[in-house]
């Protein structure tokens, strides 16, 4: 009987030993979007502020391309030993809407963690196009249709689907021209090579205070304490519009518990602290999160479902 009570115990104490040891090693965060984008923003301050209370290095790696699929297939087909984590967003079910045949599924192939931000994109215009209003970018567009180009990070991205979305509701037609990521999209339209952009606010509102972008409009239902003067969309005449984004924390099916139990309690915690919440409100951001994993994927569920039906009414194709 004794014996029967030792090695029960030697049980416990080695499970409770393995729950305490991790991370042994290093993490990897895949933010599945270029340097410098908007969800690069909330990806490092989470990735820094992990390795302080993990004990261990979260270590980001970009893996950029076709609308945030191939950082997702990769986190997807990971072993899920909590080692290998997704900056999920948005985009994500987007993404999984617009691309056929993907080598995962969005929404179950991946162990829901937390939310972390939301954040609104903003309509930017080059300063040499001759529009200062949402109403005058829509009647330019009509005048010239097809002649003005609106730039994104890439098919099935945020900025891809704002974008079209815009055209649909305002009943304009501007040509759609996808970029591998953020930072050289937002490269040529400082450079004037298009004259349109959908980025998110974070990165970009030093370009904008600076003068090399100019702000029209922000997709949220309300206006940024960054950029009080520049109203919503709704705000400047086209009624009905809002597009938000959101970036949160997951990892591949059938997560190791123990570490997504882990990670989730420390992300909470970061996204409580008032520090952390500060840092992100600087950038744009909007700290967001759900109290257990089962409300991120009930949120996951919902989006999953509005992206699918905002690239139907959007009519936005693959190109």
């Amino acid at each position: 009987m004794l014996s029967r009570f030792a090695a029960a115990a030697v049980a416990l104490t080695a499970i409770a030993a393995q729950a305490q040891s991790y991370p042994a090693k290093p993490v990897r965060l895949v933010i599945p979007f270029s340097p410098g984008g908007t969800a690069d923003v909330p990806g490092r301050i989470l990735a820094q502020r992990l390795t302080d209370v993990l004990g261990q290095q979260v270590v980001v790696d970009n893996r950029a391309g076709a609308g945030s699929t191939i950082g997702a297939e990769f986190v997807a087909k990971a072993p899920p030993d909590g080692y290998t984590l997704l900056m999920i967003s948005n985009t994500h079910f987007g993404s999984a809407a617009l691309y056929k045949n993907l080598a995962y599924d969005a929404l179950n192939d991946f162990t829901p963690i937390t939310q972390v931000t939301s954040a609104p994109n903003m309509i930017v215009v080059h300063p040499s196009l001759p529009a200062k209003t949402v109403k005058e970018l829509i009647a330019l567009a009509k005048a010239k249709p097809g002649k003005i180009d609106y730039v994104s990070s890439g098919n099935g991205s945020t900025q891809h689907l704002t974008g079209a979305l815009f055209n649909k509701m305002a009943g304009i037609e501007m040509t759609h021209i996808p970029y591998r990521g953020s930072g050289p999209a937002m490269a040529d339209l400082m450079a004037g090579q298009v004259t349109v952009g959908f980025p998110g606010i974070a990165g970009m509102l030093p370009q904008v205070k600076a003068g090399k972008l100019r702000a029209l409009a922000v997709t949220g239902t309300k206006r940024s304490a960054e950029l009080p003067d520049v109203p919503t969309v709704a705000e400047g005449g086209l009624k009905g519009y809002e597009v938000t984004a959101w970036f949160g924390l997951a990892g591949p099916k059938g997560m190791n518990k123990d570490a997504a139990a882990r990670l989730q309690a420390d992300t909470l915690k970061l996204m409580k602290s008032p520090e952390v919440q500060k840092q992100l409100l600087a950038a744009g951001h909007e700290p967001v999160w759900q109290d257990t994993p089962d409300q991120f994927y009930a949120f996951m569920k919902v989006e999953a479902a509005n992206w699918a039906r905002m690239v139907k009414e959007s009519g936005a194709q693959v190109n």
